[in-house]
């Protein structure tokens, strides 16, 4: 199939955008990569009367590390990310986002598909949304008559849905610096390489005088949309990492999630996948095991 007829245009720059989006409102789409939204163009899931391209906005990408601070515009390539984190130590904080875009579809899609192009489509089951949570990101929204900032947990609000108005825009992305002694770790189960997450774990851990000072915790393709762990991360700080602990916290929150059944998989299989990642995760990340080790069989 073809797509439906469709006016397009092209600004040059993010006022020019933000006009444009108050102007058509729910009557525009904006297009980054196109990795989501062409197919959905193509089999007419998607009607926009007009197209907003974004991929001559001026100043809406790049990468600026400041203090341990990251900085992401919202139509950054994921594999640029990818390319610039792998240039950096690994084992910190932001590691965590490196090993998540590892997930991502295959090079291919990487090239094309956009750091704010995958949060704003909000698919449950994507990495991207997962990894930002457990980081406590910023979220940076603009519209014409100024800027918002909002938290992973504010705007992700479901089902491929969002807290964005149709007037607005995701512009960028801001991952706040941890500790040193932080460690991250991103886990996954899917049915191929490539495919999205039947659940997918972000760990990040801050150990430090032997206890956990700070934890983040974030699960895909569990709920309707990201869910993040805060009743493990309340059980973990303060605490001396112990896989007992770890073990007992996870089984506890898996057990309370309700995700969906689908044609993988029942839900008892996704809260199986949840407690195994997640206490491997947080294994992982606190410092206690490899990346294979703490099965939670």
């Amino acid at each position: 199939m073809k797509p439906a007829p469709f006016d397009y245009l092209a600004p040059a720059d993010i006022e020019e955008t933000l006009d444009v989006l108050r102007e058509y409102g729910d009557e525009a789409k904006v297009l980054a990569g196109g990795q989501s939204l062409v197919p959905m163009l193509n089999f007419r899931l998607a009607r926009p009367a007009v197209l907003v391209d974004l991929n001559q906005v001026a100043g809406l990408d790049g990468i600026q590390a400041e203090d341990g601070a990251l900085r992401i515009g919202a139509t950054t390539r994921q594999r640029s990310l990818e390319r610039h984190l792998s240039s950096r130590p690994a084992g910190g904080p932001q590691d965590l986002l490196r090993q998540a875009l590892g997930y991502i579809g295959h090079p291919q899609i990487r090239a094309r598909g956009t750091v704010g192009g995958s949060l704003a489509h909000a698919d449950p089951a994507a990495e991207l949304p997962a990894a930002v949570s457990a980081l406590g990101a910023t979220l940076v929204i603009r519209n014409a008559e100024g800027t918002r900032e909002v938290a992973p947990d504010e705007f992700f609000e479901g089902f491929f849905t969002t807290s964005l108005a149709a007037e607005e825009l995701l512009t960028e992305i801001r991952v706040p610096p941890w500790p040193g002694s932080t460690r991250g770790a991103f886990l996954e189960v899917s049915r191929r390489r490539g495919d999205f997450a039947q659940v997918a774990v972000a760990a990040v851990v801050t150990v430090a005088d032997g206890r956990i000072t700070r934890a983040g915790l974030a699960l895909a393709g569990a709920a309707p949309r990201t869910v993040q762990a805060y009743s493990v991360v309340d059980g973990l700080v303060g605490s001396e990492p112990d896989a007992g602990v770890i073990a007992e916290l996870a089984g506890n929150f898996a057990a309370e999630l309700d995700p969906p059944p689908d044609t993988h998989g029942p839900a008892e299989y996704r809260r199986h996948l949840a407690r195994h990642l997640l206490q491997r995760a947080i294994a992982q990340a606190a410092g206690l095991a490899g990346p294979r080790a703490a099965s939670a069989a």
